[in-house]
């Protein structure tokens, strides 16, 4: 049995939700989470601290006799 094209519109409101619902569900490899570039003028204290953490004392100064 062949199975006839109809159109969304002419399609219920059931149909019709249906279909955009199907639509919505993947996004592929885009990200829908918008993101923003950090201001690179405000203190972030978080980075601070990545770069104090990071940050070991040489011991090479420190020779004892």
């Amino acid at each position: 049995m062949k199975h006839n094209f109809i159109p969304l519109e002419k399609q219920s409101k059931r149909k019709q939700k249906e279909y955009h619902a199907i639509q919505r569900r993947d996004w592929g490899n885009i990200n829908p989470v918008t993101r923003k570039a950090d201001n690179a003028k405000v203190y972030n204290r978080k980075k601070s601290k990545q770069r104090w953490s990071e940050y070991e004392p040489c011991l090479d100064f420190f020779l004892v006799y």
